[in-house]
């Protein structure tokens, strides 16, 4: 399953900071306008950050993923992503990109097809150098966050963390990804493979 729409995804604009002792003020998550401008601004290279899931398989996946990177291509067909991911699970880095993404624009929604597999997510209003999505499975809710580079703001963190207070999560219950984790990057000819495995990146 692609990593970044294990369910997560959260982050809008505007959020407001939450209380240490009070209950956070929670702000709506706004969709995304899926327009050219904003399908245009997710291609590229992005930084898996953190993410909470209901779903129990999404979390047994959340609680081996140490680091994910993943890339948008444009695919053969009008709002088609190809995607590359570079993953550590554990103790071992995966290439993956077999898998497509397909865009919703009339509900603002992502489907990530990898072989018969498909997940949803609900991409949300957010700064151009963020990836927030609101995933959906089988009435379970998660929420996840990626970004362009792995070092965020101490505030888009705690906005962050006060939406998933919002969507009943603790925060023990989220998943964070260390950059000490980070893979090598994958070469092309390991990448034209599918699935193919890496020596982690240590220290």
């Amino acid at each position: 399953m692609l990593a970044f729409l294990i369910p997560v995804l959260i982050l809008a604009m505007g959020l407001l900071h939450a209380h240490a002792i009070e209950s956070p003020t929670c702000t709506p998550l706004v969709p995304a306008v899926m327009d050219n401008a904003t399908v245009d601004r997710l291609l590229g290279h992005w930084v898996y950050i953190m993410g909470a899931s209901q779903y129990p398989p999404h979390m047994a996946e959340m609680k081996e993923l140490k680091y994910a990177t993943f890339t948008l291509y444009p695919g053969r067909h009008e709002d088609e992503f190809n995607v590359t991911e570079i993953m550590r699970l554990n103790e071992t880095c995966v290439v993956r990109n077999t898998s497509k993404i397909h865009v919703f624009r009339h509900n603002s929604t992502l489907v990530h097809e990898e072989g018969q597999e498909a997940s949803m997510a609900e991409l949300i209003q957010s700064d151009k150098d963020l990836f927030i999505l609101k995933h959906f499975k089988d009435n379970h809710v998660g929420l996840s966050l990626s970004a362009r580079t792995p070092d965020l703001t101490k505030e888009q963190l705690e906005e962050f963390k006060a939406q998933l207070r919002c969507h009943g999560f603790k925060l023990e219950e989220a998943f964070i990804t260390s950059q000490k984790d980070a893979c090598p990057e994958a070469s092309e000819e390991m990448a034209e493979g599918g699935t193919a495995t890496a020596e982690p990146q240590l220290g």
